[in-house]
């Protein structure tokens, strides 16, 4: 037990908490950015698994691992798309859209990567040390001796955070998530912000995918996501569509994965199966609850969030 408390065991679980919570966080704020402008995507699973088959086949076509990151980028906004063509142009319901997209992004994922189960790239995520700041005592191992989507992570929880709250391209952002008649009264064309936020964040979770297949994963395997896109869909709900607590939720359940065989090499009987149920009763439970519309306005969620926008006819 005294070996679990120490600072070098609390030390080295958040050190591997940051990598393990990246591939979440990324899908995390793609969803955000979908959700504030109104759109439910269930489907980020299934985005974030046809990002990490996009990644490792783009790597090893090119070489690149940065190449494979912009691969995976561009699948998981062309899955998006999909879903914007049907949601946001044709009215369809948003989460069958979603769902339907989990279950084509894991079987369509399964059936292209047969040939490169196992294959390992020749390029991947490795650890970056930041120059000086790597240096501080405990701090520097945690958050600056990380890869570099990692640290692309750390700039743009903020940047999202001073875009959605404080630009005007951000309030319009919230306008078409909660109210688009006044939106669109105001000349904002709701139809193609939407399409856009749900692409923009189908783009993110193709390199939440990549994160895994490319950094803390390096391969492809089919499932190989293990739900983390659902995870991603209820913390934004527990977030309160903020980004810097979604960055907060996605290291605690980094956390979770990173410290169970921790805790398990340290000697504590506490059963892996019971840890790793944890994220998914607590998905389960922010699921539920946000299915309720008064807990969903005490928590902050866009008014329209689900509803699809049809332009009234004006005389």
């Amino acid at each position: 037990m005294d070996e679990v408390l120490s600072v070098a065991f609390l030390t080295s679980v958040l050190a591997a908490a940051i990598p393990a919570g990246t591939a979440i966080l990324y899908a995390c704020l793609g969803e955000l950015l979908c959700e504030r402008a109104g759109v439910l995507n269930l489907g980020v699973e299934g985005m974030m698994l046809m990002g990490a088959l996009g990644g490792v086949a783009a790597t090893l076509w090119s070489g690149s691992v940065w190449v494979g990151t912009l691969g995976a980028l561009l699948v998981g906004a062309g899955m998006a798309s999909i879903h914007a063509v049907l949601t946001v142009g044709l009215g369809a319901n948003q989460v069958v859209s979603g769902l339907a997209l989990t279950l084509f992004g894991g079987g369509f994922s399964a059936f292209l990567g047969q040939d490169l189960v196992g294959r390992p790239v020749p390029a991947t995520f490795g650890d970056l040390a930041v120059p000086v700041l790597a240096d501080i005592p405990e701090i520097g191992r945690i958050l600056f001796r990380q890869d570099a989507l990692v640290y692309v992570s750390y700039a743009l929880v903020p940047l999202l955070w001073l875009f959605i709250g404080r630009t005007r391209a951000g309030l319009r952002l919230r306008a078409v998530g909660e109210r688009p008649e006044a939106a669109d009264a105001m000349g904002v064309s709701v139809g193609r912000l939407r399409a856009l936020y749900v692409v923009l964040g189908g783009a993110l979770a193709g390199v939440g995918g990549a994160a895994i297949s490319l950094g803390t994963n390096p391969g492809w395997q089919e499932g190989m996501t293990a739900g983390r896109g659902r995870i991603a869909v209820a913390l934004v709900i527990f977030a309160g569509w903020n980004p810097l607590r979604a960055a907060l939720g996605a290291y605690l359940f980094g956390g979770v994965e990173a410290g169970q065989f921790r805790l398990q090499g340290a000697g504590v009987p506490v059963s892996s199966f019971f840890l790793n149920m944890l994220p998914y009763l607590f998905t389960i439970a922010v699921l539920v609850l946000a299915t309720r519309e008064a807990a969903r306005r005490r928590l902050g969620g866009p008014a329209a969030l689900g509803r699809p926008y049809a332009r009234e006819e004006r005389g």
